[in-house]
């Protein structure tokens, strides 16, 4: 029975994929009398049975090497189109991830998208993205994974243009989309150069042939480069990060699966491609460069924004920028451990605030407050989010931080010095946003606010006791270092980190003395951060700009050049056969002097030429 779970493996992406065709009928309408509704709980029941498969694959596999799973399919000369599989506890235990998180936001989304009329739509393109994920996991080909990266890319231009009656909704799915194909042609380009060289796109031969590839170091440069931009839009990294925060017009069910998951499936990528990458250490240090500015600059950007979901956008593209870091100092076992415990945390964030906005009908968090004695359970599992994601032991996102910071020690000491500031600036983020929700007084948005239904409440609390047993399970995984070999030090001073950043966000959102908002000394300052570094201003000025100049100057080519010159010939060939139409007469001297004529100018242009 386990050697069918195994063999049976690529069934996972299927299940989804499968609850999302059957939803079809209920999308247009033309199911009626049932309402949409069965079309939700289709999709429920296929992402249920697609975790069991998984679990049941897992417990198969546990403990084994791992195995290769060949789909055949198109075999030209020597190009081999055959789906190739990965069947490992990493691959199976990301698939639990993804269909797990899908599972519980699905449930979250009964209630969240109670009253939508396009319930059948919204459940059908979750499952999309659900059957696209597991199938990036499980694929062992670079090619293939760029097609999944490119569904993926028409999933989020999808999902953020659901209520695309909303002009900002239809604004903000072209700009997302756009964005990311900034990076996904990059990457394209990185797909079709790399296999003249390695002659594969399966990422265990890739792994193979890096170790004793000899190339130029400047093509290894330019490859890297290429490879390493996909990523970059996939993971919302400086400059491309203005789509996650563009992305947040969709419903907040599927801003779980996004926050959570899709953003990672970048770094997942990232992971499989490291041996590759670091055939050059420009590129190395680009993504170390690329990850710290992203991470650093998103934590400072994130403490100025007063939309909920912009802020928490903002903390999804710092801890992907760790993950860069990560892998550009060679560290691609901890940035796998830092994907797991990452996920479940943003997951638990974004569904206790989501029902906050359900209920309040607001993402400002200046109408927010007093929260704490009305909504306790979202209060304790936004809690408990922060501490998952941060460096506070014993939850999981300490044991990643201090893993990386512990490498990274005696090596790189300015890299650990700005990974301590990123955690301690995400801290105060974080606690700034729980004071503006939850302390203080009620305000007039949040007088009547009580816990949202089972389908919000369910979802969460069972998110947020599984992120208390993260420890646990890394324990019982051998993950987590004796505590005998744990450097104190370093511990020490990132739990000092966290509690800096913790105490000073209670200090001053907590505390109802402190007046809020609050005002730096400098409102230039200020409107720095709170506008993304002026970063969409700047696209306008610079990129934008000159699309917009070129466009200008080729449609004027087109319009005066290309249109005037077919135009003229089509003038010509009418007047002449307008002309000529007279001479038609049935008369042969008519057709005799037509030709003299025409003898006489063919002469007549040759004796000019000859005298």
């Amino acid at each position: 029975m386990s050697e069918f779970f195994l063999k049976t493996i690529w069934w996972i992406p299927l299940y989804p994929l499968m609850g999302a065709i059957l939803s079809i009928p209920w999308s247009p309408g033309i199911i009626r009398k049932t309402g949409p509704r069965p079309a939700g709980y289709l999709n429920i029941l296929m992402t249920f049975i697609a975790f069991l498969h998984g679990l049941f694959a897992l417990n198969a596999i546990w403990g084994q090497p791992a195995q290769k799973l060949i789909i055949p399919y198109l075999q030209v000369v020597d190009l081999d189109f055959s789906i190739p599989l990965e069947i490992s506890t990493v691959t199976l235990g990301a698939t639990l991830v993804i269909t797990g998180l899908n599972l519980l936001a699905q449930i979250y989304a009964i209630g969240y998208m109670e009253m939508d009329w396009g319930w059948a739509r919204f459940y059908c393109l979750l499952g999309l993205f659900e059957g696209g994920l597991s199938a990036l996991v499980l694929c062992d080909s670079l090619f293939y994974s760029y097609i999944v990266l490119e569904i993926l890319t028409l999933g989020t231009y999808l999902l953020v243009g659901f209520w695309f009656n909303q002009s900002l909704v239809v604004t903000g799915a072209r700009d997302a989309f756009l964005t990311k194909r900034v990076g996904d042609l990059f990457l394209l380009m990185g797909v079709v150069a790399l296999y003249p060289l390695a002659g594969t796109w399966n990422f265990s031969e890739l792994a193979e042939w890096a170790q004793t590839a000899n190339i130029d170091p400047k093509i290894a440069t330019l490859l890297g480069l290429t490879l390493l931009a996909g990523p970059m839009g996939k993971c919302a990294q400086f400059p491309l990060h203005l789509w996650l925060d563009e992305a947040m017009e969709g419903p907040v069910p599927s801003t779980i699966l996004r926050n959570a998951v899709v953003v990672a499936s970048g770094a997942w990528v990232l992971v499989k491609l490291e041996p590759v990458l670091a055939l050059s250490p420009t590129v190395m240090s680009t993504a170390v460069f690329v990850g710290l500015a992203t991470a650093l600059g998103a934590s400072l950007i994130a403490m100025a924004q007063i939309d909920i979901k912009r802020a928490i956008s903002y903390s999804v593209s710092s801890y992907m920028g760790i993950a860069f870091v990560a892998v550009g100092t060679g560290h691609a076992d901890i940035t796998l451990l830092l994907l797991l415990t990452y996920s479940f945390a943003m997951a638990l964030l974004v569904m206790s605030t989501g029902g906050i906005i359900l209920n309040n009908i607001t993402q400002d968090l200046t109408q927010y407050g007093g929260l704490w004695s009305r909504r306790p359970i979202s209060g304790l599992c936004f809690i408990v989010g922060i501490f998952a994601l941060i460096a506070m032991p014993p939850f999981g996102g300490f044991w990643t931080l201090q893993a990386l910071i512990e490498n990274l020690w005696t090596t790189e000491p300015a890299i650990v010095v700005v990974l301590l500031m990123i955690n301690s600036l995400t801290a105060f983020s974080l606690t700034r946003e729980f004071g503006l929700i939850f302390a203080g007084k009620p305000k007039q948005m949040t007088v009547r606010s009580p816990e949202g239904l089972w389908a919000l409440v369910l979802p969460m609390t069972f998110l947020a006791g599984f992120c208390l047993h993260i420890p646990l399970l890394l324990a019982n995984w051998n993950l987590l270092p004796e505590f005998a070999s744990l450097d104190q030090t370093v511990a020490g001073v990132l739990l000092l980190s966290s509690l800096a950043g913790c105490g000073l966000g209670c200090l001053i959102y907590v505390n109802d003395n402190w007046q809020k908002p609050v005002q730096l000394g400098s409102k230039a300052v200020q409107d720095f951060f709170a506008y993304d570094f002026y970063t969409a201003k700047l696209y306008r000025l610079t990129i934008i700009a000159v699309v917009a100049s070129v466009s200008q100057v080729m449609s004027w080519v087109d319009r005066y050049l290309v249109d005037g010159v077919v135009n003229l010939v089509g003038f010509a060939t009418l007047f002449s056969g307008q002309s000529l139409r007279y001479n038609v007469t049935g008369q042969t001297q008519f057709y005799a002097l037509t030709i003299v004529l025409g003898i006489a100018a063919i002469l007549a242009i040759l004796a000019y030429g000859l005298f």
